[in-house]
């Protein structure tokens, strides 16, 4: 019997179906697998090869990737998972869920858990969602509106607001008209935001719509099923963000399992982890344990849409075509740098266009000494 243990993030979402299969797995008698949770922001932010050392799975965000490849801390699935079993996998996943793992034209990690940014909103104060950004920017001068600008969020959200500009450009990520348009939005709804918002991370914004007065719309926030169907507190509604000449843009989140170099998995808990992607667990088990499954089956299963409040049906149009991030090595603390400056752009203390210089340049010298997608 081998003693496993695995990380995850300290929400609801993240660890209870992972804790509760896992006990279920321990009790079998073959092996056992305990799971510890760190806060979000670690989760966002911690180096990857650190946490891969201590641990045998690792629950990480695919712009993790490069790091954890350049320390050559995760073992490629093909190595553990027939290849049939993968591609099965890749299929079944909503939008660019499984892919997002995809690095060198090999999988990484096992799309546990899938997230992109929403709108949010009391239905009952705003009993439409904005279509657009100018809607949004009239709506937010009589209140209660919040960009979500805390920890990476600031640049995730000009990244969103950005594509939907059309203002992807690869390498460079936002070209300098998308960004300043972005900035520009940012500015304007922060300048009229609900006090303290700007400091808070999704979790926290939606708490406080939630269980608030003064927050009723967020453009642009990863959606968490668990505010959709809580019986406490206000009923969150999620729905798709705004467009921009038609086209929405927003920023893919969610989570998958990698399995570290430091662990040797047995054939239990190989079958455990691919369990975790079956018909049963994405649809039976994980929606009743406060999850959000990455199957496109359950995304689209009407009874798990009804006891979510609508969620799924109501966003996954906007996972299909979320933008996935750079997976290169050395873009995490890239993105951390990007989002202060973006801050400090919105705020005014340094012009937008120094702004997209500083970022340009950060992309552009890890892009050099980093590697990968």
């Amino acid at each position: 019997m081998t003693d496993y243990r695995g990380l995850t993030w300290d929400h609801p979402r993240g660890r209870v179906a992972l804790e509760t299969t896992a006990r279920a797995f321990s009790s079998s008698g073959l092996d056992t697998l305990t799971w510890d949770a760190h806060p979000l922001e670690g989760f966002e932010s911690a180096p990857i090869a650190e946490t891969a050392a201590r641990y045998d799975l690792v629950v990480l965000d695919h712009p993790h990737l490069g790091d954890a490849l350049e320390a050559d801390c995760i073992v490629p699935l093909d190595e553990l998972f027939d290849a049939g079993t993968i591609d099965g996998w890749a299929r079944a996943s909503i939008g660019p869920s499984l892919d997002s793992y995809v690095v060198d034209g090999r999988a990484w990690a096992l799309p546990l858990d899938a997230a992109t940014q929403v709108s949010a909103r009391r239905e009952g104060e705003v009993p439409e969602a904005p279509a657009d950004w100018d809607a949004v920017r009239t709506l937010a001068r009589s209140g209660g509106v919040a960009p979500s600008l805390a920890g990476p969020h600031a640049f995730l959200s000009l990244c969103s607001i950005a594509v939907a500009a059309g203002g992807d450009r690869g390498e460079d990520v936002v070209a300098a008209d998308a960004w300043d348009l972005a900035i520009d939005v940012l500015a304007d709804l922060a300048a009229h935001a609900p006090e303290g918002t700007l400091e808070q991370n999704p979790i926290a914004l939606l708490e406080r719509m939630s269980a608030g007065d003064d927050l009723r719309y967020v453009p642009l926030v990863y959606g968490y099923v668990s505010y959709s169907r809580r019986s406490g507190g206000r009923h969150v509604t999620f729905a798709a963000p705004p467009a921009i000449d038609g086209r929405i843009g927003s920023t893919l989140g969610g989570t998958g399992i990698a399995i570290t170099r430091r662990s040797t998995p047995s054939p239990a808990l190989l079958a455990h982890v691919a369990w975790l992607l079956s018909d049963e667990a994405q649809r039976l088990r994980i929606p009743a344990l406060e999850g959000q499954p990455s199957s496109r089956a359950a995304w689209h299963d009407p009874d798990v849409d009804a006891a979510a409040g609508g969620f799924y049906g109501a966003t996954a149009a906007t996972i299909e075509s979320a933008w996935v991030r750079p997976r290169f090595a050395g873009y995490v603390p890239v993105q951390t740098a990007a989002s202060a400056l973006v801050r400090d752009a919105v705020a005014g203390r340094i012009a937008a266009r120094e702004a997209h210089e500083r970022v340009a340049g950060l992309l552009r010298t890890a892009r050099t000494t980093g590697a990968h997608a």
